[in-house]
């Protein structure tokens, strides 16, 4: 299928990377041949920019990033952010408050740039990029709550998440953007925030019509970069909200799907 694309966004956990968190080698290789035909790679993640390190530089990558759903724009070559959105601090202590006053066990976790706070150690849920790495500071809440931060994630059983998320998102509504991509798990960002708006910044910058934007991906959290694409691909073990916002619904993640919407769009053969 003949379209002019300058850009391709792809998200990682569910779309670009398989249940095994790998990216397949075939995924690798048209991606890697992308730059040289003219075409942007640009990943659009949740996790901080530590955990798409590998990621980037197996893909051969040198295009900004953008992490944290977009509260982050990360320059991996420089190590450094060329955007930050963070929460304001007293927004930070209140929804931590808020949400151990309905669960006091809830985890919690911050991440600052590509920093991560908490104050306990426990892993009895975790993200992927928990698993991964440690936190650099484990300290009592009241040392770091008070301090602007990129991203904050409560994590614990799925009801009771389920509960948190109900009323923090009527409590903050005007404060914070909070998504659940994982059933134990709850991201909450400055209200602003979104991988559309960071796409945006990021084809702007370098001079790609968002109508030559290819943007694929699976969970709610892609449904406005995939709105905003001129050409929008959800896999197909995607989220009912991001199927329905694609133009073509691929192959699912485990069955390199990335890949196939490569070929049908005339990326790579």
């Amino acid at each position: 299928m003949s379209r002019k694309i300058g850009m391709v966004a792809i998200d990682l956990d569910g779309t670009l990377l398989n249940d095994r968190k790998e990216v397949s080698d075939r995924a690798t290789a048209a991606l890697k041949c992308l730059p040289e035909r003219g075409v942007r790679v640009v990943i659009a993640s949740a996790r901080p920019p530590r955990s798409v390190r590998l990621i980037y530089q197996k893909l051969g990558l040198a295009t900004w990033q953008i992490n944290y759903n977009g509260a982050l724009i990360w320059d991996e070559p420089s190590r450094s952010a060329v955007f930050h959105r963070p929460l304001p601090g007293k927004v930070v202590r209140q929804i931590v408050e808020f949400a151990r006053q309905i669960h006091p066990d809830v985890q919690v976790s911050c991440e600052l740039l590509d920093r991560w706070y908490t104050d306990r150690g426990e892993e009895t849920y975790t993200t992927e990029t928990g698993r991964l790495f440690r936190p650099d500071v484990v300290a009592p809440l009241e040392t770091f709550i008070d301090a602007p931060m990129t991203k904050v994630l409560l994590l614990g059983p799925p009801q009771v998440m389920t509960d948190i998320e109900t009323s923090l998102g009527m409590a903050f509504e005007d404060h914070a953007y909070v998504v659940r991509t994982d059933p134990e798990l709850l991201q909450v960002m400055e209200r602003h925030v979104s991988k559309a708006v960071a796409l945006k910044m990021v084809a702007h910058h370098y001079q790609v019509p968002m109508e030559e934007v290819m943007a694929i991906g699976d969970a709610p959290n892609d449904v406005g970069m995939l709105q905003l694409a001129g050409v929008a691909v959800a896999v197909h073990n995607a989220h009912a909200l991001a199927r329905k916002a694609a133009h073509w619904i691929a192959p699912s993640n485990n069955d390199d799907g990335v890949h196939a919407a490569l070929v049908r769009y005339g990326l790579c053969d």
